[in-house]
């Protein structure tokens, strides 16, 4: 229920919104309040509490109670949201390749193939690419730089924000930063992107629609997906992004064309020498 709040919020009216964002903010408090209390808390009038319970897809009150209450129940704190500690190993192995299906399978529908070629067209025109994220995102960042410096562009990857702010100071308008964030709302991040983007350096986001980062996109990548990342390890996320990254990737290696081919060839045979026969 939390991560469907967060999704929907942007699309929710000004009062309805001071809703959500006490649910968001004090969950557990909410599963004990009365409407009243919890329009008094928000500032708003108790249909409005109403109103916001039926856009969440409830019944009313006592529904979106049961329903918020349950959801903060579920799963191992800082785990996993859908294993229990006591699911089997077959359980387990079910929930969590099934979960990673699911959400790339959402993804994949909810792709907008215009944002995935004018991306595409960015990175083929840079002159320097240059890949950010934070934490778990880092690694993704790293990722992408490792799959395009074989193309023979000049790519790097900064996980460090005192880095990316140095060097988003240095972007100009025939680069493209490459912005990976789940929540899209780290301040140091969204920092160093809008210092590239005053320098006119285009900004490919990969992140959550409606957050501040897909703002300030010039061409933004929406993975929006169902988990509490601010609870639980990113594990789904994670997927969806690199999953995104190697879309941008192939995308890339097809419109060069046959030279990428011959990159390659040179990367793989500079490795055979390391394998044992």
């Amino acid at each position: 229920m939390l991560a469907q709040i967060e999704q929907q919020l942007a699309s929710l009216s000004e009062a309805e919104r001071k809703v959500a964002q006490l649910a968001l903010a004090q969950p557990n408090d909410i599963v004990k309040s009365s409407v009243g209390e919890v329009a008094r808390l928000a500032q708003v009038s108790q249909p409005t509490v109403i109103r916001f319970c039926r856009s969440m897809g409830c019944g009313g009150w006592p529904d979106f109670k049961i329903r918020l209450a349950a959801s903060l129940m579920v799963g191992v704190p800082y785990v996993h949201s859908s294993v229990r500690a006591e699911d089997p190993t077959s359980m387990l192995a079910a929930k969590v390749f099934d979960n990673a299906v699911s959400a790339l399978l959402r993804a994949r529908n909810e792709i907008n193939t215009d944002s995935v070629d004018a991306a595409i067209t960015l990175l083929l025109a840079a002159r320097r690419i240059e890949f950010y994220g934070l934490g778990n995102s880092g690694i993704v960042a790293a990722d992408a730089q490792h799959k395009f410096f074989r193309y023979d562009v000049a790519t790097v990857a900064y996980a460090d924000t005192h880095t990316q702010l140095m060097a988003a100071s240095l972007l100009g308008p025939s680069d493209v930063l490459v912005a990976i964030s789940h929540s899209g709302r780290t301040k140091e991040l969204l920092e160093a992107v809008r210092l590239a983007r005053k320098n006119g350096c285009p900004v490919i986001a990969i992140t959550a629609s409606h957050s501040p980062l897909s703002e300030l996109a010039s061409v933004l990548l929406r993975a929006d997906t169902l988990e509490d990342t601010e609870v639980y390890s990113p594990m789904i996320s994670r997927l969806v992004h690199l999953t995104l990254v190697d879309l941008l990737a192939l995308g890339l290696a097809l419109r060069r064309g046959t030279d990428i081919s011959l990159l390659l060839e040179k990367t793989k045979e500079s490795l055979r020498s390391r394998r044992r026969v």
